[in-house]
């Protein structure tokens, strides 16, 4: 009800909104064999308020698979964070921010 009625709700409901053939589509599988998943009485519940980020086993965007059992597909992960990193590091740097320990370490 929600993906249909908001794609009326912005005219888009001819691209949008439900899962046919022809219309653009986003799509998560989670893995719902997890301790915090399990019992799953009520799977909408268990979404919305037990499932996490961590649980998204694949992928599709625009109906391309983007991540299959938790390994990325279309991008290098590690050059990704290793970037991240040497950004960080640089940002850090160029500011002047100290962020070394918060207590005494021996």
């Amino acid at each position: 009800m929600a993906t249909i009625n908001g794609a009326r709700a912005l005219g888009l409901n001819h691209l949008i909104g439900s899962l046919e053939p022809g219309k653009r589509a986003d799509l998560i599988v989670i893995d719902c064999n997890k301790p915090h998943i399990v019992p799953n009485f009520n799977p909408v519940s268990t979404m919305v308020y037990a499932a996490q980020g961590q649980d998204v086993d694949t992928v599709f965007i625009d109906g391309r698979p983007v991540m299959r059992h938790r390994q990325v597909l279309n991008m290098d992960e590690n050059k990704i964070l290793a970037e991240a990193t040497r950004a960080a590091r640089d940002l850090r740097a160029r500011v002047g921010l100290d962020l070394g320990p918060r207590w005494p370490v021996y």
